[in-house]
């Protein structure tokens, strides 16, 4: 059971929430735990489909954002993230297993999106004081000032979900998956 309330349906959620969630229920088939908990506080929920929208329409392709989301819920010990993004990255993104398991280790068998995950996982490591050679690396591997700024905002949204789950103790309402280590 969650530490915080998670409203039981869209509708018991705060008037202000609701729309929101609706768009999601749309775009998911439901409104996962996650986005009802935000949904607590609508300036928060607000916030973070505004960031995600915005990133998704950014230069990252969608199976690399959910190699970063693997890499930084399994380095941040996030239960409920890595269910998530394990099922979205399987379904919607079309990891394979192996890749899965990669990501889950902060690597991916894809060269370029190797960069993109081993700097991901650098910035989460660092709290953002990367190496020169850090950055020099994702750059080698073909990413732009742009792409790069992208990769730390999934990082920073990734860490907020990830902390917000483990404040809360989210219920899992995806196939659950077991956290192999924590950063």
């Amino acid at each position: 059971m969650s530490r915080i309330t998670i409203p039981a349906t869209i509708e018991a959620a705060p008037v202000a929430s609701q729309t929101a969630l609706r768009q999601v229920e749309k775009q998911l088939g439901s409104a996962p735990n996650l986005f009802r908990l935000a949904a607590q506080s609508p300036a928060a929920l607000e916030g973070y489909l505004g960031i995600f929208g915005a990133l998704g329409k950014g230069q990252l392709p969608a199976p690399t954002r959910e190699r970063i989301a693997l890499a930084i819920a399994e380095y941040n010990g996030c239960d409920y993230c890595l269910a998530a993004h394990t099922y979205l990255g399987t379904k919607l993104a079309k990891l394979s297993p192996e890749e899965i398991a990669a990501n889950r280790e902060g690597r991916s068998t894809d060269a370029k999106a190797d960069a993109a995950v081993r700097f991901a996982v650098a910035v989460a490591t660092a709290r953002g004081h990367v190496s020169d050679a850090d950055l020099a690396a994702v750059h080698a591997a073909g990413y732009d000032d742009a792409q790069v700024i992208e990769i730390v905002q999934h990082v920073a949204l990734n860490v907020w979900t990830n902390y917000l789950n483990s404040v809360a103790e989210t219920e899992i309402d995806f196939p659950a998956v077991t956290i192999a280590k924590a950063g």
